[in-house]
Formats: C-alpha cells, sequence, structure tokens
C-alpha cells in the first residue's frame, strides 16, 4: 500500500500481484488492482479486476457494480456497463452522485451500442513526418487556403525529461508543397516563450491567430486568451484580450470565425450551464469586443463543452462535450447557427471517429471535406496528427476563397491597399482590412450567397467586383486575381460592378450601397474631382428605351451621391444605351457585362 499512497504505480501492481500468487481469492487485492489501472487509464485490464473481484464477493461494497461499469463504460465494453449500470441502481441506498452519473451513462451505453452497430465512414491517414515526430503534436488549425497548418508541440526538456514530466509547449507552421506537408518550423519569439502556448486558432488567411496561456504575469486568470498578428514574417508581442473575454477564471480553445467578427471559446465563468461552457463575442466597429454570450442548453450541459471549432462558413460549428449523448470522454459535436441566431440541436459525429476515449480538436478545411485531429495511435510514440474524409451527414457548406494581389496598372508595383467584402445578400460588409505589404489578401467566400469586393487606396480608383453564388451549395474552385489599381487621373475609368437595379427599372437596390458610399467617400476625399456616372445596357428593347433607361440608371446614382452631401457641380451623369457594349450581347453572360455602371474622371483638380 506504501507503493500505491505514493503514486507508484508500477511498482504497487507488481506487490499487489505478488499478494495474489499466496491467495488467488484475496478480494481487497483484486479491487485495489482496479482502483490502480483505473488511474492508469487501463480501463479494460480495470474491468477485469472489478469482476473477479465480484466473483469473489457480490454482497460486501455495493459500489463495486458502479465501479465495474464505469471500467467496461470506458472501455468501449457498451453492453455490459449497461447491464451493470442497471444491476447497480436495482440496489437500495446508492449514493445520489453515482445515481446520476449511472443514469445519464445509460443513455450513452444506449446511443454508442447503436453507434457502434451503424458506424460513419472514417479513414485517419498519418499527416507526415513533416508534421509528425517522436513527441506530442496536436490542436492543429489550417489556413483556408489549406496552405499552411500550426499546430503546439509538446516538448520534453532535458535528458531525463521524459521520467522527470518536464515538458514544453511551443507553436510551430508548416507548408503544404508538391511533396506534402514540408519540415515544420518553431514560430519564433515572441509567440513563443519560455512558458508554454497552445490551443490556437489561426485567422483564414493565416495573418493573425489567438491562443491561449496560462498563469502569465497580468494575467487575469488561470488561463487567458491572447492575439497576435504576422507582419513581414514575424509574429507581434502576444496581446492580453482582457475584459470582457477574459475574466478572473479559466478561458480556453479560442476559434475565430473566417470574417473575424466572432471569436469562441471555452469558459468556467460564472453565468454558465455548469463546468465548462462555450461562449462567444462579437468584434464591434471600434475593434472591441462585445460581452461574451452563452449560446444555451441547446449545445452547453451542466458538465464539460470545449475546443470549439467555426467553420469558414461562418454558421458551422464543431464542439467536443462530455455531457451530451455520446460515447464516453469528448465525444465531438456539430450544430449550425440559425439566421436568428439560435443553434440546432448537436450532432454526435458517430463511431468510430468518436470512441470511449477523449476526443477534441477537431479542424476542418474550406471545402467541407476533409478534418484534421489529433491522436495517439501507437503506444510507442506521442501524439500525432492525422486527417480523414468528412461522413457526408456531418460537412458543413463548401466555402471557396478568393486569392488577390494588388498592384499599381502603369508599373506593376505592389500596393498595400485597404479591401472590403460584401456579402450583397445581406448588405453587411463581412470582411474590412488591408493587405500585406506585398498587396496580397485572403478572404473566404460561403457558398449561398452574392459578394461584393472593393478596394480602394488613396491616390487611386476604387476596384469592385461581385461573385454571384446564391442557390449554389457545391464547392467552387479558388479564385485567382491580380487586381491592377488604375491611379486617379482625369479621362480613367472605374465599373461600379456592385450597383444594381430593379429589373427594367431605374430604381437602386439595397445591395448597391456599400459601394456608392465608397464613391462618395472618393469624391469627398479628393477636392476638385469632378466625375461623370455613365449608364449602360444590353440590347434588349429598342434603342430609345435602352438610352432612357440608362441615363435614368444614371441619374438614380447622382441623386444618391447628392443625398450623401456631394455637390451636383461635380456630377455629371449620362446614357449610353447600347452603344459601347463590352459583352457579345447574344448570351447571359455578355448581356450582364452589357449592363453596368461606370464612372468616368472629368478632371482630379491636381495642376
Amino acid at each position: 500500500m506504501t507503493y500505491y499512497d505514493y503514486n507508484n504505480l508500477d511498482k504497487a501492481e507488481e506487490t499487489f500481484r505478488l499478494a495474489l500468487e499466496y491467495d488467488t481469492g484475496f478480494y481487497e487485492v483484486y479491487m485495489m488492482l482496479g482502483e490502480l489501472y483505473t488511474k492508469k487509464r487501463d480501463f479494460s485490464a480495470a474491468a477485469t479486476s472489478y469482476s473477479t473481484a465480484l466473483k469473489i464477493d457480490s454482497l460486501s461494497y455495493k459500489p463495486v457494480f458502479f465501479m465495474l461499469a464505469s471500467s467496461e463504460f470506458m472501455s468501449g465494453d457498451y453492453a455490459n456497463a449497461l447491464k451493470h449500470y442497471k444491476r447497480y441502481l436495482s440496489q437500495s441506498g446508492v449514493s445520489e452522485k453515482n445515481r446520476l452519473q449511472a443514469q445519464k451513462n445509460i443513455v450513452n451505453c444506449e446511443f454508442a451500442m447503436k453507434a457502434v452497430n451503424e458506424p460513419v465512414k472514417f479513414n485517419p491517414e498519418n499527416i507526415g513526418p513533416g508534421i509528425n515526430t517522436a513527441d506530442d503534436e496536436y490542436w492543429p488549425s489550417i489556413t483556408a487556403d489549406g496552405q499552411t497548418i500550426m499546430f503546439t508541440r509538446q516538448l520534453w526538456s532535458g535528458t531525463t525529461a521524459r521520467t522527470m514530466g518536464r515538458t514544453h509547449e511551443d507553436f510551430y507552421v508548416s507548408y503544404l508543397t508538391e511533396e506534402g506537408w514540408g519540415n515544420a518550423f518553431n514560430a519564433g519569439d515572441p509567440l513563443n516563450t519560455r512558458s508554454n502556448e497552445g490551443a490556437q486558432t489561426l485567422s483564414s488567411n493565416g495573418t493573425y491567430m489567438y491562443f491561449t496561456a496560462c498563469e502569465r504575469s497580468g494575467g487575469m486568470g488561470s488561463c487567458d486568451l491572447y492575439f497576435s498578428s504576422l507582419r513581414e514574417g514575424k509574429w507581434s508581442v502576444p496581446q492580453n484580450l482582457r475584459s470582457p473575454v477574459n475574466s478572473p477564471s479559466w478561458e480556453s480553445t479560442p476559434s475565430i470565425s473566417a470574417d473575424g467578427t466572432m471569436l469562441f471559446f471555452s469558459s468556467n465563468r460564472p453565468g454558465g450551464r455548469g463546468g465548462k461552457d462555450l461562449w462567444y463575442s462579437i468584434l464591434r466597429q471600434d475593434g472591441s469586443w462585445s460581452v461574451p454570450v452563452n449560446p444555451g442548453d441547446v449545445i452547453n450541459t451542466q458538465y464539460d463543452e470545449m475546443s470549439p471549432f467555426i467553420h469558414f462558413d461562418g454558421r458551422t460549428l464543431y464542439f467536443a462535450s462530455n455531457g451530451l449523448p455520446g460515447m464516453g470522454g469528448f465525444d465531438i459535436f456539430m450544430t449550425t447557427m440559425l439566421y436568428d441566431s439560435t443553434w440546432t440541436v448537436p450532432k454526435n459525429l458517430g463511431y468510430p471517429v468518436n470512441t470511449s476515449n477523449d476526443e477534441t480538436g477537431l479542424v476542418i478545411d474550406a471545402a467541407g471535406k476533409k478534418a484534421y485531429f489529433s491522436s495517439r495511435r501507437d503506444s510507442r510514440y506521442g501524439k500525432d496528427i492525422f486527417f480523414f474524409e468528412l461522413d457526408e451527414s456531418v460537412r458543413p457548406n463548401p466555402v471557396s476563397y478568393l486569392k488577390g494581389r494588388v498592384s499599381d496598372s502603369e508599373t506593376g508595383i505592389a500596393l498595400r491597399a485597404e479591401y472590403e467584402l460584401i456579402n450583397l445578400s445581406t448588405s453587411r460588409v463581412t470582411v474590412k482590412s488591408t493587405t500585406d505589404e506585398k498587396g496580397n489578401f485572403m478572404v473566404c467566400l460561403p457558398q449561398g450567397n452574392n459578394y461584393g469586393l472593393n478596394v480602394t487606396r488613396e491616390g487611386y480608383l476604387i476596384h469592385s467586383e461581385s461573385f454571384m453564388f446564391e442557390g449554389l451549395h457545391s464547392a467552387l474552385e479558388p479564385l485567382i486575381k491580380r487586381i491592377n489599381l488604375k491611379p486617379l487621373k482625369a479621362g480613367e475609368k472605374m465599373l461600379l460592378s456592385n450597383v444594381f437595379y430593379e429589373v427594367d427599372s431605374w430604381e437602386l437596390r439595397k445591395e448597391s450601397v456599400e459601394e456608392l458610399n465608397n464613391l462618395a467617400e472618393l469624391i469627398v476625399n479628393n477636392p476638385g474631382i469632378i466625375v461623370e456616372i455613365g449608364g449602360y445596357t444590353d440590347s434588349t428593347g429598342t434603342d430609345e428605351h435602352n438610352l432612357l433607361l440608362s441615363e435614368k440608371r444614371a441619374l438614380s446614382v447622382v441623386s444618391y451621391l447628392k443625398e450623401k452631401g456631394i455637390s451636383l457641380s461635380v456630377l455629371k451623369y449620362k446614357g449610353y444605351g447600347n452603344t459601347s457594349p463590352i459583352g457579345d450581347n447574344v448570351t447571359y453572360e455578355g448581356r450582364k457585362l452589357n449592363r453596368r455602371t461606370e464612372v468616368k474622371i472629368i478632371a482630379t483638380g491636381n495642376k
């Protein structure tokens, strides 16, 4: 017992086994071995020990049925666990705590037995030697284009570290090559420190991240969330998110939405349903985070929910829970945010994705097909990162993405510029940011919506494009764009791709507002500028009708700008009808190109 009391479990097991050589009917030793194996998480051996003890004496200690059932449950022997939980509950005088746990696990056993008989597709593959080592690799996070992966590696420090249990966690990064994932490298200081960092979420374009750090100087609680951004290949000094996201409680496992406006995380702060709950905070216009919201008891239970992952579609959430019906320990679930901000009933990802072990930290690529997770699948090695094809029943909406590079149309020199992505289906700006120093940017384009893109820089015309995905629900090929900004000077033209009218009408649709506001801002910021708004149509209808319609459409834009405070003295307009087609007027796409609104710079005010 001395070895056991001092947690020398291997030596204690050896001593217990020696005692059984002298007395094979030693009831108490079998009970102690069951407890010892439970501590070692060898639940199958624990169940065998408790079962042997029961054969010797089934009456002297009532909780043995509960202990046996729990060991069987955690080892995946659900049928026997169900039988022994029920046997335990049939006794009088059982503890309230064990009674509630037994009732909960009976539900889990019934769910698990059905799940095992109806397995989902699951063929995990090791992500490769560029990332996985003899050390532990876990908490993968990927960019929307699938080209960058960041993960946490637990390093053993010192020659006796494994026996002494000394470890150190750092962030590592790998890039995808034609041969597979390249050799991972340490993300470096100041991101990595002598303390532990982990449980990170990488932004969709890989330019910033949120992560968890514990017991840091200046922290608010035991573990807090931090932010760092990537500039010219180096991560910035991490910043504590402070209140209201962080609190004196525990905050961990963040996940940021693709548009950067919703931050999900797990916390045991007051106001939850019990244990660790999922929470989310909204990024305000001024750059601050809102008071975190608890999504309620559809998701959260009186037990623990953690490791959320909000997919690139902005609506599908994956998370781990040990409170919802599952296979044992933590299972991974999927839920979808509805348009009224409520959530669907979580769906278990099924067996064998979920098992009697703990499953946490699942992330899924933009296309919604490939999932990444960490697991210890060989006892000789540490945790490794794996990937598998996600079963169709639990896939999110597919997401495409746009990669752009901005440069000067005349010199070809890369430009840092502002860009914004507008969801034309909701008239909401979903992304507003700045390119990197080389003019590069990336935005996600979830299927089923229409989008408008505006790229702006002082001294240049606005570049706008539209992407019409409404009604489409299959994955599209990524878009790669070279965006050439035209210098602002007399004679130049720019297309207002995101100005729309009602059919055969000059009435502006609500989707046009953001683009017209950008045009108004351009005019205000360039005193002395004079512009002409030109309206164009396709060849449908008579020339007289098209000329009148195009003129009235151009006038509608002028009227909107006037309402925004722009003087009519700097605004001219003209209807061109179908006199300057840029499409073929035969196909739908050709006619669509011809129906357009253009802005021509008449004068800039510059001498």
